[in-house]
């Protein structure tokens, strides 16, 4: 099948999977289209199992792993859903949050790394270093599905700005991590120079991120100084269409964090130059035009992600580590959280029930799949792509249909921490 009768059948299927959800499932969109996606699967495997000659299994296999789930969410609709996403955050409500979205999406990823690869290592014997690669890949919590549970929840503003930002951010630091440690782990397959690995892996680590930051400034910042000459919703709506794509090709041209630099444009255009650059008129477009966009890409990306159970590989003791795994992420998250928020608690205060929240609310999503998938081969691959896909199921399925409830819960209650 060529590209766009790929892309026909994702949109039919997406549309097909939402209806059904929401006449009889009525599930959360997003959730709700992942759910009918594992259902539609399962039955085709069970169809194959009864009726071995019909090879449906191996037919529609056959179609899921010739969509390159990796490259078609981390090359394409990654930068779009980070920039929708970052747009409806603002700035001043970053600021007052910023200390502690920082400590979050940077020691909190580091933290969640070490405690995923240690144990995970532990669990299963697989080396240190690939077990670390797992930790960081399993580590950012996933913005799609965090800001789509925040739209069902009723939570105070501060809170709300901490889980957003840092869901915002630790994807792109996430990834950085990722590639660091891909380069250690598989000297082969990197392109580092020679030297010291660990000077190598934080100059990368630096140029990634800082270049990232930096290059989201200066192209959202330019393309905020054209807007404030127009005054055409179309064409405004199509400059920051333009600004999400193009930047983040030629971030991924430039080698620094493409997630990053989509975050930093999209905060920008939607503080700055939603404020000065746009009428009102152009504002409630361009709002529109990318909620839209996010919505759109949610419903294709969760089906794909129901689709790809075709691409792992189940075994009984596999499933066991991958439950076990769900713990592992559970207390690495816990970690990732409470330390920074206790660090912070002599200086300033906290809404109640924060650390609960935001560990049960740290929901993956489809940036770890993409990691896990675009993994040099090896023999762990396997592994670490089923026990991926079962901390992800479950942590957007169970995580994301309760968490909504407990936050609203716990943000009444006398803080927990």
């Amino acid at each position: 099948m060529n590209f766009l009768q790929i892309t026909s059948l994702l949109i039919v299927l997406a549309g097909g999977f939402g209806a059904i959800n929401y006449l009889f499932l009525k599930l959360p969109s997003a959730i709700g289209i992942l759910v009918v996606s594992l259902l539609a699967s399962f039955v085709l495997l069970g169809l194959d199992l009864i009726w071995p000659a019909l090879q449906i299994a191996d037919t529609v296999r056959g179609l899921v792993l010739g969509i390159d789930f990796s490259e078609a969410l981390l090359e394409g609709m990654l930068g779009l859903l980070l920039f929708a996403g970052a747009l409806h955050v603002k700035l001043s409500d970053l600021r007052e949050q910023w200390i502690a979205v920082f400590l979050m999406a940077t020691l909190g990823i580091a933290l969640s790394t070490l405690v995923v690869g240690f144990g995970f290592s532990w669990l299963t014997g697989m080396p240190l270093l690939l077990a670390m690669v797992f930790g960081s890949l399993i580590s950012p919590t996933d913005p799609v599905a965090v800001l789509g549970v925040l739209r069902e929840a009723d939570l105070p503003k501060s809170l709300e700005t901490k889980i957003a930002g840092e869901s915002l951010f630790n994807d792109g630091v996430g990834y950085v991590v990722f590639l660091v440690l891909v380069g250690l782990a598989f000297p082969a397959d990197s392109h580092g120079e020679a030297g010291s690995p660990l000077v190598g892996a934080a100059l990368l680590f630096v140029q990634e991120a800082l270049g990232g930051a930096v290059l989201g400034l200066v192209l959202g910042w330019l393309v905020f100084r054209v807007m404030r000459h127009i005054d055409d919703y179309s064409l405004e709506v199509l400059l920051t269409l333009g600004l999400a794509f193009g930047g983040y090709e030629l971030a991924v041209f430039l080698h620094v964090s493409a997630p990053i630099m989509a975050v930093c444009a999209g905060l920008l255009i939607g503080d700055v130059g939603s404020a000065r650059g746009m009428s009102e008129l152009t504002r409630r477009y361009v709002d529109g035009f990318w909620k839209l966009i996010d919505e759109i890409l949610n419903a294709v990306l969760f089906l794909l992600i129901g689709f790809e159970v075709f691409a792992i590989a189940f075994s009984g003791d596999v499933l066991l580590t991958g439950v076990a795994t769900i713990f592992i992420a559970l207390l690495a998250r816990f970690v990732a959280v409470a330390i920074p928020v206790s660090i912070l608690r002599p200086f300033r205060t906290f809404d109640a029930g924060v650390t609960p929240i935001m560990t049960w609310g740290g929901l993956k999503g489809g940036i770890s799949v993409a990691l896990a998938l675009s993994l040099p081969e090896n023999e762990w691959k396997p592994l670490i792509l089923t026990c991926t896909y079962i901390v992800v199921i479950f942590s957007i399925i169970v995580q994301g249909l309760t968490v909504g409830r407990l936050a609203n819960r716990l943000g009444r209650a006398p803080d927990l921490m």
